[in-house]
């Protein structure tokens, strides 16, 4: 080989020894560069919360910037969010954080121990117990009045399960609001189930009117009330007005009821035996939805699936708290239930129904079941009812 191809073999070595090390030096840069920004790297930087909450709205990111970055507060933050709530000053915000706090330890306690049902975070989140009981539930009733009644049962075998939403009676949930009206929900979830029956098609009714108009017959308003008290008012009434005439305002107000506005009458009612299931099981099963009262506690609230089971509810006539509507029943994962609903709204509980467990009279449940006059209903209506059930006839 000459010395000249000599020459330039080796320089073309050189040049790719160079460029090699070259390359090895700006990769070393790169990993010494992240090295040192890893390094330096605040707690900002690194701390999984923050760079979740990161991507938050501007209303949960100002939320955190006054009650911090923890996992509670990320959670609080995302369900003021999503439940739209707002808060007059921080003192407020600061207020409702602790009350969510405890509530969320509450549910997830419950949630761990193994129970047939599962609470959620809803909307009651940041609410003390107090002020529940005070906005969505009216003081304790008396259901004295069906500690014995002339419900007389009969000798038919029933279904195992019954759900009257398949049969498309049961009217739309509604949310009573901030008014402790929760007997006039069921009162009228009850008649517009019957309507729908007897009729073919479905109606609203006035839930605002009993809230106004039914204090003669020891109902209280948006204090509280019991659906069998209501119905026999709208029975001595001469009717019960449709919601589009006369609507909810979740308040007390004057009576403003209208003849020429009334969408069903109640003809007459009649109690069953307080406490006995297996009456209202059958009322359930062969007539139609059943208005019923209970006892609240505190868990109940943030029910979200399952079956509810409570060991402190009560199960006397003077404990029942709050009316609603069973719609059905069922058995799930072995544990009988009543299919029920709720006038909290749709986003509570399982679409705004819940399952209470059957058989043991749970949290002192009593019921009232209305019934249509036609020709077949007239004839079931000395063998059907739950606590109280009432004969309607509509417009």
């Amino acid at each position: 080989m000459s010395p000249q191809k000599q020459n330039n073999s080796s320089n073309r070595k050189t040049k790719k020894k160079n460029l090699t090390m070259a390359r090895l030096t700006l990769v070393s840069s790169i990993i010494l560069l992240l090295c040192s920004v890893a390094a330096g790297s605040t707690f900002e930087d690194s701390n999984p919360i923050q760079m979740v909450s990161d991507g938050l709205t501007g209303f949960e990111s100002s939320v955190l910037r006054v009650i911090g970055h923890t996992r509670h507060a990320l959670s609080f933050a995302r369900f003021a969010y999503k439940h739209g709530k707002r808060y007059e000053n921080v003192e407020e915000m600061k207020l409702r954080f602790q009350i969510f706090k405890g509530n969320l330890d509450l549910i997830r306690s419950t949630n761990k121990k193994g129970l047939p049902y599962t609470l959620a975070v809803n909307q009651f989140t940041d609410w003390s117990w107090e002020e529940f009981q005070k906005h969505r539930l009216g003081a304790a009733q008396n259901c004295s009045a069906t500690t014995k009644g002339n419900h007389q049962l009969t000798d038919v075998v029933l279904p195992d399960s019954k759900d009257w939403r398949r049969v498309g009676i049961v009217s739309p949930v509604k949310d009573q609001g901030s008014c402790g009206s929760c007997w006039t929900f069921s009162t009228t979830g009850a008649l517009e189930a019957a309507y729908h029956q007897a009729f073919g098609k479905g109606i609203s009714l006035s839930e605002q009117q009993l809230v106004d108009c039914a204090g003669a017959f020891n109902n209280f308003g948006c204090n509280g009330g019991l659906p069998s008290q209501a119905f026999e008012y709208i029975k001595y009434n001469g009717g019960l007005d449709t919601e589009e005439s006369y609507p909810y305002t979740a308040t007390n107000g004057l009576c403003k009821f209208s003849s020429e506005n009334v969408g069903v009458k109640v003809l007459d009612s009649v109690n069953i035996t307080l406490g006995a299931e297996d009456e209202l099981k059958h009322a359930v099963a062969m007539v139609r939805p059943v208005s019923v009262a209970f006892e609240v506690v505190t868990s109940f609230r943030f029910y979200k699936s399952g079956v509810y089971t409570s060991k402190t509810c009560g199960s006397t006539p003077m404990d029942v708290n709050h009316a609603v509507l069973a719609v059905g029943y069922g058995v799930e994962n072995g544990v009988p239930y009543w299919l029920i609903k709720n006038s909290w709204g749709a986003e509570w509980g399982d679409n705004g129904y819940f399952k209470m467990e059957m058989g043991k009279n749970m949290c002192g449940k009593c019921g009232n079941l209305c019934i249509i006059p036609n020709c077949c209903l007239i004839q079931s209506m000395n063998r059907v009812g739950a606590c109280h059930f009432c004969v309607i006839e509509g417009f």
